[in-house]
Formats: structure tokens, C-alpha cells, sequence
């Protein structure tokens, strides 16, 4: 039993035989699958976009409707843009001068008044009194006056004869002196009188437009009311304050030196609609350090009544007219590899490609300084799918050509289409 034993402790352990290979197998299958997967959708993805590609632009392909537009000659403005307040050439706040009652409100409000018109009236009772008083007074000194000159021609005949003496002589002169600087006092306080008297019928200093009144027939007012009666605002002429750069500042100056009239077109909040015409007064002696800017003052006729004072409006400023130049439409300018271009349209129904220099930018129309003749045709709208030799056929400008172009951003003329169908792809 023993030996048993031993003979099987001694017997050596059996070695597990090798896994299978089916899943190398396995992982080279999914690896043809994908490879044969991933070709398969770089085939798709080049045919799905050289198909679109010849569909829109491409020479042989249909043709792109478009707006066009003519290269035009004549005048383009340098124009200088600003925002600016409108403020009066007068504001007077009708105070009165004298303490009363106020008996009497003649203006109404909003209306149009004259230099000298009467506004207001104020209890002239005490002030006639005072007046009557004054004269009266005057009327007594200059009879005690002239009794005192009457003296002194006597006194002065005795004293030539030794019958009075000299001291009595001397006292009626400086009694006649006296009498005479008695006289020029109330003949002053008559005046006063008579300027008091006069500021109880309060009339208009200028031309202008009243407002609203501040106090009510009935009250009792003083020079000290800070409110005043009413305020009263020149609307013709009228100015508007502006600011622009410094570094316009040596332009505007030597345009004003030149004695050159440089016209102001002020417009409404949006920057639309024209409110006046005007021309330009000055600008201020000093420059804004905090700011960089330089206040400039225009001058309005304002005949039609379009601008008041504190009104916020947009001004552009005429600085200089280039005349006789080639012009395009601003919808029409491409920038992209080239640079500055448009698509000049052919005679044959295509486009190419056309580098241009441009020049000064005035609203809708640019100058261009070379590059494009007078009369020549230029897409203006549709060029997001153009490129050089693309096929055009031309549509009627609708309203909303203008700002659906002014709208378009960078375009390449070598990749306008290939972009714009990769962009439709990814949104399907």
C-alpha cells in the first residue's frame, strides 16, 4: 500500500493544450469590413461634392440667377460722420425785475413772439406812486434851487458895492451848490422810477418760441424766483454740436481756411431720415484730452422746424467732393484670395473674376481707382455661388437685393461654391 502511494506523488502534472486562433480570425474580419467601410464613404463624400459644385457656377454647368449692376461715373462726397445735440443761439428765461403782483399773462403757450413783444404785466400802482412822488420832490428842489440862485445874484451885486460882507456871500454859494446836487438826486430817482415803472410790462428780449409758463396769473413775484415766468428758445437760426477725431481736425481747418462752405446734413435717431441742411460755423479752440475729440458748431436754417434743442441727431459732414470718378455699387465688392474684386459680367453669359482698387466709400457707392471701366456690368447680388467662368443669367433687382448683399460676408472666387454646398450637406 505504501509503494501505491509514492508512485503516484512522483507522477509529474499534465500540461493544458493551446487555445483555439478563431479570434485573431475574428479581428481581421472586422478590420477588412471597416477599411472596406471607410472607402466606401470617401467615395460617396467626393462624388457628393463635385456633383453640387458643377450644378452651381461651374463653366458647363447651370447657369446662377443674379443681379447686376453698372459701373457708373460721376461725384462722390468725403463725408465725415458724428453724433451731435442740437442746442438754441438763444435761451432766455423771463424773470421779473420787480416785485409784484402779476396782473396779466398776454403769451400763450407755444406761440411764436417777436423781439419787443409783450409777455407779461405786473401792478404798476405802487410803482406810478412812487413815480409821482419822485417828480414832486424834484418839482420842490429845483423852486428851492432857483430862490437860492436869485440870492446869490444879490449878494453878489452888494458885495461888489462893500454892503454885505464876504462870508455871507460865501455861504449862499455853497447853499446854491448844495440846492444843485439836491436837484440831480431826484431828477435821478425820477429815472428810477420811470425804469421800474417800465419793467412791469415784461416784454420779449429776441425772436423765438415760448415754452411752457411756470407761474400763474395772480402771484405775487420777485427778482429772486429761479423758475422765472417762462423760458423763451430761438428755433431760427439754430445750431448743432458735434465731435469728431483729431486727426480730422488739419483737414476741416484748412477747408475753412480756404474759405470753403462745407455743408452739414443732420439725420434722425436711425441715421435715415434727412432733417435739415446746414453749413459749417466753427470748431472749438481746444481739444478733448480725455477723449481725443474736437467740438464742432453747425449752423440751420430750420425753416421747416425739424430741430429742437437737446435733440440727438446724426451729422455728416461734406469735407470734399471727388469728381468725375468710376463708382460701383458697395453690394457689389468681393474680398477674399484675391483681395478686393467683383464679378465682372461678359458678353458671352459668364463672369470672371476682376481685381479692383477702391477708394473712398460714400452710402451705397464706393470709388473705384482702377480695375473697372464706366459702363461695365458687375454681379451685385448671387455671387456667394460664383466663381471664374461661372454661367449667369441676369433677374430684375427686387427690394431686398440690395440688403440681402450688402449682408454676404468674405467670398472666395475659387471656393464660393464647394463652401456653400459643404455648409448645405452638414445641415442635411
Amino acid at each position: 500500500m505504501d509503494q501505491k502511494v509514492g508512485t503516484t506523488s512522483e507522477r509529474p502534472a499534465t500540461t493544458p493544450a493551446p487555445p483555439a486562433t478563431r479570434g485573431s480570425g475574428l479581428r481581421t474580419s472586422l478590420v477588412a469590413v471597416l477599411s472596406l467601410l471607410v472607402v466606401a464613404a470617401i467615395v460617396w463624400w467626393t462624388k457628393h461634392e463635385s456633383a453640387p459644385q458643377q450644378g452651381n457656377g461651374r463653366a458647363g454647368g447651370a447657369p446662377v440667377s443674379v443681379v447686376l449692376g453698372t459701373v457708373g461715373k460721376g461725384d462722390i462726397g468725403i463725408n465725415l460722420s458724428a453724433l451731435g445735440s442740437v442746442t438754441s443761439l438763444g435761451t432766455v428765461t423771463i424773470k421779473s425785475q420787480i416785485s409784484g403782483y402779476l396782473n396779466r399773462i398776454v403769451f400763450k403757450e407755444g406761440d411764436e413772439v417777436k423781439k419787443g413783444d409783450l409777455i407779461a404785466e405786473i401792478d404798476s400802482r405802487p410803482y406810478e406812486a412812487t413815480l409821482a412822488q419822485a417828480k414832486g420832490q424834484l418839482a420842490r428842489d429845483e423852486a428851492l434851487l432857483k430862490g437860492a440862485q436869485v440870492d446869490l445874484t444879490r449878494y453878489q451885486n452888494l458885495a461888489a458895492q462893500n454892503a454885505v460882507p464876504h462870508q455871507q456871500l460865501d455861504t449862499q454859494v455853497a447853499l446854491v451848490a448844495q440846492d444843485q446836487g439836491t436837484v440831480e438826486a431826484d431828477k435821478a430817482a425820477v429815472q428810477s422810477a420811470e425804469v421800474n415803472l417800465q419793467y412791469c410790462h415784461i416784454v420779449s428780449p429776441l425772436d423765438g418760441r415760448v415754452g411752457l409758463r411756470q407761474v400763474d396769473q395772480g402771484n405775487y413775484v420777485t427778482p429772486g424766483d429761479a423758475s422765472g415766468i417762462v423760458v423763451i428758445t430761438q428755433l431760427q437760426p439754430i445750431s448743432v454740436l458735434f465731435t469728431l477725431p483729431e486727426d480730422n481736425l488739419q483737414a476741416v481747418a484748412k477747408r475753412l481756411h480756404d474759405g470753403a462752405t462745407l455743408p452739414v446734413t443732420a439725420y434722425d435717431r436711425s441715421g435715415t431720415t434727412k432733417l435739415a441742411e446746414g453749413t459749417l460755423g466753427t470748431f472749438d479752440s481746444q481739444i478733448d484730452q480725455t477723449t481725443g475729440t474736437i467740438k464742432l458748431r453747425a449752423q440751420f436754417p430750420n425753416e421747416a422746424r425739424t430741430l429742437y434743442p437737446n435733440q440727438f441727431v446724426n451729422v455728416k459732414l461734406l469735407l470734399d467732393t471727388h469728381k468725375g470718378v468710376t463708382t460701383i455699387p458697395t453690394a457689389g465688392v468681393q474680398r477674399g484670395v484675391p483681395g478686393t474684386f467683383v464679378y465682372l459680367a461678359n458678353d458671352d453669359g459668364t463672369v470672371s473674376v476682376r481685381k479692383v482698387q477702391l477708394g473712398i466709400t460714400d452710402g451705397d457707392r464706393v470709388e473705384v481707382q482702377s480695375g473697372l471701366d464706366p459702363n461695365q456690368k458687375i454681379v451685385i447680388d448671387g455671387a456667394d455661388k460664383l466663381r471664374e467662368g461661372a454661367k449667369i443669367v441676369a433677374r430684375p433687382a427686387t427690394g431686398t437685393d440690395a440688403g440681402a448683399s450688402a449682408a454676404k460676408g468674405t467670398t472666395d472666387p475659387s471656393k464660393a461654391g464647394g463652401q456653400k454646398h459643404r455648409s448645405d450637406g452638414a445641415q442635411k
